[in-house]
């Protein structure tokens, strides 16, 4: 009886020591992972992926993040104080005439100024001309803040279609692989499916980075596309009251 009480507490505490050996390790494991930064997991997921889809995926990125850097510093350059502007080109105009409130554009920078000098350059053949002036290079000036704006869109749309194609082609090699062993084995395609979602995931994380930019640089240009037609319609008014 004595050996039997013997054995089972040997037992026992083989069980628990097996136990929290095992409960160590599953700590020391998760203590690693935790321990990885988010560039490192990052990378390590990039390199499972695959070179052949994850580079051009990751070549979108880049490209996309060049154009939409480059967009926001042009727009943000773009903008000014266009309250200021017109009643610095009121006040020349009243002062000193055509030529004075044109010199006041040259000196200010933005496609406001641009428009304003464009309409008192045409303002001696009447306001009309000037009005039509006005419009036309606001057209000009729109299809340069627009440049480039449209290639920001296609890494969009491209970005996750190259993800699901990376997908699809992991899921046919996955099938094939079955065809030819003839057993489903979990253990046997799991790192094909694993590298074809991932390639699905990382698609998606670029294009929406991308579509953030994207939506702030359309504000942005409308913003400043409406500055533009308001600024527009004070400089006829303001033309129109010089000539009286």
């Amino acid at each position: 009886m004595k050996k039997l009480s013997f054995t089972l507490a040997a037992a026992g505490m083989f069980v628990m020591g097996t136990t929290s050996a095992s409960a160590a390790m599953f700590q020391d494991e998760a203590a690693a992972e935790a321990s990885k930064g988010f560039t490192q997991v990052l990378k390590e997921q990039f390199i499972q992926g695959g070179p052949a889809f994850m580079g051009i995926v990751l070549l979108c990125l880049i490209l996309g993040l060049a154009v939409a850097i480059e967009r926001i510093i042009y727009l943000n350059l773009a903008s000014t104080n266009s309250a200021k502007l017109k009643q610095q080109v009121e006040d020349a105009l009243a002062s000193g005439g055509v030529e004075a409130a044109k010199e006041v554009c040259r000196n200010t920078k933005g496609p406001v100024a641009s428009i304003f000098y464009q309409g008192l350059d045409r303002a001696g053949e009447g306001l009309e001309s000037a009005e039509k002036a006005v419009v036309a290079y606001g057209g000009v000036q729109m299809g340069q803040l627009e440049k480039n704006v449209s290639w920001l869109s296609l890494f969009i749309a491209i970005a996750p279609m190259l993800g699901f194609m990376g997908t699809v082609i992991g899921m046919i090699a996955a099938f094939q692989k079955i065809a030819a062993v003839g057993n489903l084995s979990a253990s046997l395609i799991a790192g094909d499916i694993q590298v074809a979602l991932l390639t699905t995931v990382f698609g998606l994380i670029t294009a929406i980075i991308l579509q953030i930019f994207y939506n702030y640089i359309i504000a942005k240009i409308d913003s400043i596309v409406n500055d533009m037609e308001d600024s527009s319609i004070s400089l006829i008014d303001m033309l129109a009251a010089h000539k009286k």
